[in-house]
């Protein structure tokens, strides 16, 4: 998980490229923690998608069976 300053970095960075402010090391940096915050969040993403179950208005449980494998995996 990307920590709060850097965070707080990307945030600038990326305020700063919209505002054509931003040079070659800076553009590298972006794009270096822009990677680390979209894998962190895919990371975190599927984890809840695997543990997620699907109930209908009746009750029944729909889950998808992929998801159910996963899960059985685990």
């Amino acid at each position: 998980m990307l920590e709060k300053e850097q965070l707080d970095r990307l945030n600038a960075l990326a305020k700063k490229k919209r505002e054509l402010k931003i040079n070659k090391d800076e553009l590298e940096e972006l794009t270096t923690l822009r990677q680390e915050y979209l894998t962190n969040f895919r990371n975190s993403f599927k984890k809840q998608i695997e543990q997620t179950k699907v109930i209908d208005p009746e009750g029944n449980d729909v889950t998808p069976e992929k998801i159910k494998e996963i899960q059985k995996r685990k």
